[in-house]
């Protein structure tokens, strides 16, 4: 469990780096890989990391930011990306097609695209790291076996 409260301490330290970060470069995109990434390292010699290793070393900090996605939490797609009032908003979902008031979206904005996107995937990523140990509020019911019978009066 101590394990799982440090894991949350370096996304909290990762994502504030990402928060205050005037540009991104090589180095930050390699300790968000390092410190955040599950995959990436145990696909080290595979095509996507490869391709994702392309993209940093092009600078195209957005299409890399979306293959980390796309890599490391493959249930979770780009819900909304707009820019506005000099920010960038990045939403992630698991449910893209639900209605939005319906959705548990990873939100996150920054001035830089390539920002707003890393740090929704930061919160995505607290969002499944939380989610398994979270109990569910709804009761579980078991299948029946044999017969079923009405008993509703509908008269």
């Amino acid at each position: 469990m101590a394990f799982a409260a440090d894991y949350m301490v370096l996304f909290e330290r990762l994502d504030e780096e990402l928060r205050v970060a005037p540009q991104l470069d090589r180095s930050l995109f390699t300790k968000i890989i390092v410190g955040a990434c599950k995959r990436i390292p145990v696909l080290s010699k595979s095509a996507k990391v490869a391709r994702i290793d392309r993209l940093i070393e092009a600078g195209a900090w957005t299409d890399a930011a979306l293959a980390v996605i796309a890599l490391e939490l493959p249930d979770w797609q780009l819900r909304r990306l707009e820019y506005d009032g000099g920010q960038w908003f990045c939403a992630l979902s698991r449910g893209p097609n639900l209605p939005a008031m319906l959705d548990d979206t990873a939100d996150a904005n920054h001035d830089l695209m390539p920002l707003a996107i890393l740090r929704a995937f930061f919160q995505a990523r607290r969002m499944t790291e939380i989610a398994p140990r979270a109990t569910s509020s709804l009761p579980q019911v078991s299948a029946v076996t044999g017969s079923v019978v009405c008993c509703d009066n509908f008269a």
